[in-house]
């Protein structure tokens, strides 16, 4: 990658990083993050709220190596770093089951996959869902709706151990803003 330019083969990226800017962990301001970025070479950097969501244009491989390498050096810690396109992270969108009422979509919760977890527990995971919880698993995601609030989710707070997959999670509502600001950057 350089820093000179978007790459011939530069598509729309979505990174979505793990553990940043959680209870006081994992500290990365979004404005250096955004420079970061921009140094390995990625352009048109836009960062949504300050858990680690960013899109930009740059050349896919080797990409998650080194923004994971680059936090670890500029900040001193490595957090995951969940990569997806624009089209892959649309399709997390549409398959999402649930479609809460308009201004209810908190509720609903996607964990991001790196890889499909054909091993889950889903036995486990049925017995730590309140009564008014509901999940889906698919091979890129795990969807949550908690009408009743994610912080009282026994489910979201245990469900690592049960899927034995890296997650990250982010609320429909964020998702649906990051993905309008990749279609944006798409048209741009």
């Amino acid at each position: 990658m350089t820093g000179a330019g978007a790459p011939m083969s530069a598509e729309v990226l979505i990174a979505l990083l793990r553990g940043v800017n959680v209870g006081g962990a994992g500290r990365l301001p979004m404005a250096e993050w955004r420079g970061m970025l921009a140094a390995i070479g990625c352009t048109g950097v836009q960062t949504y709220i300050q858990s680690g969501n960013a899109v930009f244009r740059a050349e896919r491989t080797g990409l998650a190596e080194a923004i994971g390498s680059g936090i670890a050096g500029r900040f001193g810690f490595r957090p995951h770093v969940f990569l997806l396109t624009l089209p892959e992270i649309e399709a997390v969108l549409a398959a999402n089951p649930f479609a809460p009422p308009q201004g209810l979509e908190k509720t609903v919760h996607i964990f991001f996959l790196d890889h499909p977890a054909p091993d889950a527990d889903l036995a486990g995971i049925q017995t730590l869902a309140a009564p008014d919880e509901a999940f889906h698993l698919t091979d890129a995601a795990f969807y949550l709706h908690a009408p009743s609030g994610i912080g009282r989710s026994v489910l979201a707070q245990k469900l690592g151990r049960f899927l034995a997959e890296p997650t990250t999670a982010r609320n429909l509502a964020s998702v649906q803003a990051v993905v309008t600001l990749a279609r944006g950057l798409e048209g741009g």
